[in-house]
C-alpha cells in the first residue's frame, strides 16, 4: 500500500530535476501521474518531448502509471489540456504540483522586457493558468456531489520569500506572487475540498547550477557512502506528504533545504508608529525616522 493510492497526480516540469523526482515518488507510492514538461532549455526556449517521455518510461518500468504531456503551462489552453489530459487517461485529477520554471537572470538597469515577462509567465501565470482549470474541475466535481479530497503543491522560492537575491528581480517577484496566491487559493478553494500549500525549495538542479554565485556550492560531489542532501529527491517527500487526501495543511509555504523543514510566515509588523492626528511630513519623520 502506498500513502497516494488511487490519487492521480498533475505535475509540470516534470521531465528533470526536481519535478523528476517528484513523479517518481509519487508513481512509487501509488498515485498515476501526468508528467509535464515543454523539454525547454533553462531560458524556456526551446521544446522537446524526451524528458517527459524518459520520466514516463522509468515510472512504467517500474510497474507505475503516467503520461507524457509537453503542454505550456504558461498559456491557458495548455493548462486546460493538461487538465483534460488528466481527466480523460485517468477519470479525474487530485493532485496539482506546479513545479514549471525558467531563468533568465539580469540586473533590474539591464533586464529586458522580454526576460521579464518570460520569467513572469512560466512561473505566475503558468501557476495561475494551472490552478484555473484544475480548480473549476474541483468546482464541478463538488457541486455534482463527488467532494474532492484534493491538493494543490505550488513551488516559490527562497529568491522570493526569504533571502532576495540580486540579479532575480523577475524570478523573484514571480516566487513572490506564487506564495500570495497559494494563500488565496487556499482561502477560495477550500469549499471545493482542496487544499493549497506551496515549498520554497533549493536542490541541485540544472538552474541553481547556472545561478552565478550558487553553482559551485551546488557542484560539490558527495562521498561514496554520505547523504546527499542537496539531491532533488530530498524535496519530494514533503510534496508527497502534503499531496495525502488526509494531510492537514494548507494556506502554509515551507522551506525545504537539506535536512531542515520550515513553516514559513509572510509579512508581519516589526514595528508601529501611533499618531493622534492626520499624518504630516513631519510627523512621519518624527515617529518613524529612528527606525533606519
Amino acid at each position: 500500500m502506498g500513502t497516494l493510492d488511487g490519487r492521480v497526480a498533475v505535475i509540470t516540469g516534470a521531465g528533470r530535476g526536481i519535478g523528476r523526482e517528484h513523479a517518481l515518488l509519487f508513481a512509487a507510492e501509488g498515485a498515476a501521474v501526468v508528467v509535464n514538461d515543454l523539454g525547454g532549455a533553462n531560458d524556456g526556449t526551446g521544446s522537446d518531448a524526451g524528458p517527459a517521455q524518459d520520466v514516463v518510461d522509468e515510472i512504467r518500468a517500474r510497474g507505475g502509471k503516467a503520461v507524457a504531456n509537453t503542454d505550456n503551462v504558461a498559456e491557458w489552453a495548455g493548462a486546460e489540456n493538461l487538465v483534460a489530459q488528466a481527466v480523460d487517461e485517468f477519470g479525474k485529477l487530485d493532485v496539482l504540483v506546479n513545479n514549471a520554471g525558467i531563468l533568465r537572470d539580469a540586473f533590474i538597469a539591464g533586464l529586458g522586457e522580454a526576460q521579464w515577462d518570460a520569467v513572469v509567465s512560466v512561473h505566475l501565470k503558468g501557476h495561475a493558468a494551472m490552478l484555473h482549470h484544475a480548480a473549476a474541475h474541483w468546482k464541478e466535481r463538488s457541486k455534482a456531489g463527488d467532494q474532492p479530497k484534493a491538493a494543490v503543491i505550488n513551488t516559490a522560492s527562497a529568491s522570493g520569500v526569504t533571502v532576495p537575491n540580486a540579479g532575480q528581480a523577475n524570478y523573484g517577484a514571480a516566487k513572490a506572487g506564487i506564495a500570495a496566491l497559494t494563500l488565496v487559493a487556499a482561502a477560495e478553494l477550500e469549499r471545493y475540498g482542496v487544499r493549497a500549500n506551496a515549498i520554497a525549495p533549493i536542490a541541485r538542479t540544472r538552474l541553481t547550477l547556472a545561478t552565478p554565485g550558487m553553482g559551485a556550492i551546488f557542484a560539490t560531489e558527495v562521498e561514496d557512502g554520505e547523504a546527499d542532501l542537496l539531491s532533488p529527491a530530498n524535496i519530494a517527500p514533503l510534496v508527497a506528504y502534503l499531496a495525502q487526501a488526509g494531510c492537514p495543511f494548507t494556506g502554509q509555504v515551507f522551506a525545504v533545504q537539506g535536512g531542515s523543514i520550515q513553516r514559513l510566515q509572510g509579512w508581519t509588523a516589526a514595528q508601529t508608529a501611533e499618531h493622534d492626528d492626520v499624518w504630516s511630513i513631519a510627523a512621519v519623520a518624527e515617529k518613524i525616522g529612528g527606525w533606519a
